[in-house]
């Protein structure tokens, strides 16, 4: 729970701190000249919030937070003897991938003047279709039943689905299917190399968790069809050098930064929707889910790696899977297996550019049938629970409005097909993807449902076949 309790600043303190430098001015600041305030960038402050423009929260570590009326963290109140800045002597900057790209930055929850989430849950006359470069950030979906002819609008009218034209569809034919061989007993260090070698072709594993499953053998199957190739994944030593060539070691050493550390989080995400629509954002619960999820791991696997780490503390310094950075291509195919539980995107060539293990449907919502189209994408998409045409969630009865964020029900992206109110989405559980079922769309990890919604655009075809 929020504290209430906002910053009451005097014009003449304002006016003191002016002409100081940040640190010196924060050092007025409540009074407290050995606290510093941490934006989430890792910089100090240059400023002081105006009364009214912030919150104050505690994290875990006791420590005050910043939090503007939107939810986001505006800085946190850190020891000036435990935190060193640029001027004392600098403190470690987040690092860069082994391939030398940057992490992507933290998302951001933007809301309308009237306090609501920005809407773009269906396709309005004269509204441009949202392609890669030009992707929405805040968007809404409601779901309709599979059979639904149109898509139902809030004042209960009903509008033509879009019809995008299909894209000029490459003629696939699949390499011959080389068996996987047999995976003998191999330390979990072994098992993370491949796991990440396969993330890193953009053959996705799923969450690497150093553990073997259906998931690394279906990697393994796709990565052979994409290559023609055929991999031996009990040699060890040809997975090392592969690795070499790919970004390096499997495994490196993070950082945490006071970004990392500061959020925003929330206290526990309730399975209950009607508990669901009253947080500020479906954020990360923690600084190692938040980390996982990044690294592409299993939040658990990362702890282990770990023992013994509080994670809320910047500066600590811990293991991490080194996963590979996002495979690029235009995408005109994409091919949702629901007997193999996974997902393949072709090129225009016809060639495999990627494959996921997914979740597609369920017995008692099945997913669709046939050929459809991408209709548009949207990143950090809020959902709109409506129980009179979706399926029922316990005992709510009433439209739900369910904020944005990685732990919402559709987690961070929605990829819409011309088939109203399907879609391909993320998830708020990606060890689970593949193992469980879903409401009759394809569920994928957040990471991978990102990398594929900027691989595909409005006209892309969606074939599912059993």
């Amino acid at each position: 729970m929020k504290s209430t309790s906002v910053f009451s600043l005097s014009l003449a303190l304002l006016l003191s701190v002016a002409a100081l430098s940040p640190a010196a001015a924060q050092g007025a600041y409540g009074s407290r000249s050995d606290t510093v305030l941490v934006a989430p960038t890792g910089e100090i402050l240059d400023y002081i919030p105006e009364a009214g423009e912030v919150v104050i929260s505690r994290d875990r570590m006791g420590r005050q937070v910043l939090i503007d009326h939107f939810g986001n963290v505006v800085a946190t109140e850190m020891r000036r003897d435990t935190y060193r800045n640029s001027v004392d002597g600098g403190y470690p900057s987040r690092p860069q991938r082994g391939y030398g790209s940057a992490y992507p930055p933290q998302p951001t929850y933007s809301r309308q003047d009237n306090g609501g989430y920005r809407d773009y849950r269906q396709y309005r006359p004269g509204e441009p279709g949202a392609v890669t470069g030009s992707i929405p950030r805040d968007s809404s979906i409601v779901r309709l039943p599979l059979d639904a002819d149109g898509a139902i609008l809030d004042d209960g009218q009903e509008e033509a689905s879009l019809e995008t034209q299909p894209m000029p569809q490459p003629s696939i034919v699949p390499r011959a299917e080389k068996p996987v061989m047999a995976i003998t007993n191999k330390p979990q260090a072994e098992v993370t190399a491949l796991q990440v070698f396969l993330d890193r072709e953009g053959i996705s594993p799923g969450v690497i968790d150093g553990h073997l499953g259906d998931n690394v053998n279906k990697a393994i199957a796709a990565w052979q069809e994409m290559t023609g190739e055929t991999l031996d994944p009990n040699n060890s030593e040809d997975i090392m050098q592969r690795l070499s060539y790919s970004g390096g070691l499997p495994i490196v050493n993070y950082t945490i930064t006071p970004a990392d550390a500061a959020g925003p989080y929330v206290a526990s995400i309730p399975d209950d929707y009607a508990h669901k629509a009253q947080l500020p954002a479906m954020s990360y619960t923690s600084t190692s889910e938040a980390l996982a999820e990044r690294f592409h791991m299993d939040e658990g696997y990362l702890k282990a790696l770990n023992p013994g780490v509080d994670f809320s503390i910047p500066g600590s310094t811990i293991k991490v899977v080194n996963p590979g950075q996002p495979k690029t291509g235009d995408v005109v195919r994409v091919v949702a297996n629901k007997a193999k539980k996974q997902v393949f995107a072709y090129g225009a060539d016809g060639k495999l550019i990627a494959a996921y293990p997914a979740t597609i449907g369920s017995s008692d919502t099945p997913s669709p049938t046939g050929t459809h189209t991408v209709q548009r994408i949207a990143l950090n998409p809020g959902y709109t629970y409506n129980p009179k045409i979706n399926f029922k969630q316990g005992d709510n009865d009433q439209i739900l409005q369910i904020p944005p964020g990685p732990n919402g029900p559709v987690g961070t992206v929605w990829i819409a097909l011309s088939k109203p109110t399907y879609g391909i989405h993320g998830t708020p559980e990606p060890s689970k993807i593949g193992k469980t079922n879903s409401h009759g769309c394809i569920r994928l990890t957040n990471w991978d449902a990102t990398e594929l919604a900027k691989m595909v655009k409005p006209g892309t075809v969606v074939e599912f076949v059993d």
